[in-house]
């Protein structure tokens, strides 16, 4: 779909301080059609576009949008890849294998902007790729670096297709990730595997499973590595849900210090690189979960920090989410929590195995009895994945 497109709508339209049906009312596209479009989950044509830059008065910037550039030629990459490996003597370069191995850096560098959907058909095409070396002749050190580049887009796929709620695909890719780390002895991703599967089932609802999952993750990652410190952060969420505060407090401070003797990655942005900073993320939103009231101000300090660093859109939005479930303790504040997942949800960045976290402020607003509740309801419903709140 058109990224391109959605933002600028919505750019266009909040500034016209048009609704959906406003907008809707002064051009040929419904309101449902609108919204879809500002989500991305429509694709725009020409006539639609046309149409809502003469409601809109936009001077023909929504048509402009259609006009984009080629997408990133990754079968040319994985074709340009493939002749370099074939003018060595073996199956396998050492040129092939580092370009891989930056292919999996990007893509992974790129989780953090880009939608689960779009970015996994370039996983699943380097995957591929993969497979077939492996299936070639290739000497013992370049044989393991094939299983671990394989096992790290591995992984990556099966947590995107956990973000898209795909779950047979996610429990698949989980299993082949696991098993070529095995075969490397490759420890850092085998405790991703466990991580990624606590995150999981916390969403899911199993918050024992996800502490029993993440306690595993710890005890056999790699002491300097990354997925010891996000297995933590996700042992203390499981505790916040489980409403066990003392335990949620000692993994909060155990992240603390491990994040204090972390040095800031070249690439912060990468998914399995740890970044200190997102120390800050995770108390947010597992203060919120536990209640606790300094949850409000450490997520709005979130807000203000990612919004001046400009690039973490999804981290954004879910630490609005932190906010309005804070908003909702001690002395409750629903019109202000409304409002914070109005944003979220707005955002287009909640993927759909984020959603539950959408759908719990919206009910603790409803709750309430604020007569905001039924719109912010609707909005929930109609944004929402599949159509569902």
């Amino acid at each position: 779909m058109n990224a391109a497109f959605a933002g600028e709508l919505r750019r266009l339209r909040e500034l016209s301080g048009l609704s959906y049906r406003q907008l809707a009312s002064l051009s040929t596209v419904s309101h449902t059609q609108i919204s879809d479009l500002e989500h991305a989950r429509r694709r725009p044509t020409p006539d639609i576009a046309r149409a809502l830059d003469e409601a809109l008065h936009a001077c023909g910037r929504l048509t402009a949008t259609l006009r984009t550039p080629a997408p990133d030629d990754v079968e040319g990459e994985l074709e340009a890849i493939e002749l370099a490996q074939r003018s060595a003597a073996s199956d396998v370069s050492d040129g092939t294998l580092n370009r891989l191995e930056r292919a999996f850096d990007e893509t992974a560098r790129g989780y953090a902007t880009v939608p689960p959907a779009d970015l996994l058909p370039r996983v699943r095409r380097h995957l591929r790729y993969v497979e077939q070396l492996l299936a070639g002749r290739a000497m013992l050190g370049q044989r393991r670096r094939l299983l671990v580049v394989g096992g790290w887009l591995s992984l990556l796929r099966a947590t995107l297709h956990i973000d898209l709620q795909q779950r047979a695909a996610a429990e698949a890719y989980l299993s082949t990730a696991a098993e070529l780390s095995r075969q490397s002895a490759h420890a850092e991703i085998a405790a991703w595997c466990l991580e990624t599967q606590a995150w999981d089932w916390l969403t899911r609802g199993d918050f024992r499973r996800a502490v029993e999952l993440s306690q595993h993750a710890q005890a056999i990652a790699p002491v300097d590595g990354s997925a010891i410190v996000q297995a933590t952060a996700q042992e203390g969420r499981a505790w916040a849900r489980l409403g066990d505060a003392q335990a949620t407090r000692d993994a909060l401070g155990r992240v603390e210090r491990m994040a204090e003797h972390r040095e800031m990655p070249e690439h912060p942005e990468h998914h399995y690189r740890y970044d200190p900073a997102k120390a800050h993320s995770y108390a947010a939103t597992t203060l919120a979960w536990v209640g606790d009231p300094a949850a409000e101000q450490v997520a709005r300090d979130v807000i203000t920090e990612l919004e001046a660093e400009g690039a973490r859109p999804r981290r954004i939005a879910s630490a609005r989410l932190d906010l309005g479930l804070a908003l909702l303790a001690g002395k409750p504040r629903p019109e202000d929590a409304a409002q914070e997942a109005r944003v979220a949800m707005r955002s287009g960045r909640i993927v759909p195995s984020n959603w539950w976290r959408v759908v719990e402020v919206v009910e603790g607003v409803a709750a309430s009895g604020v007569p905001e509740a039924g719109d912010l309801r609707e909005e929930c419903e109609a944004l929402g994945p599949a159509g569902e709140g």
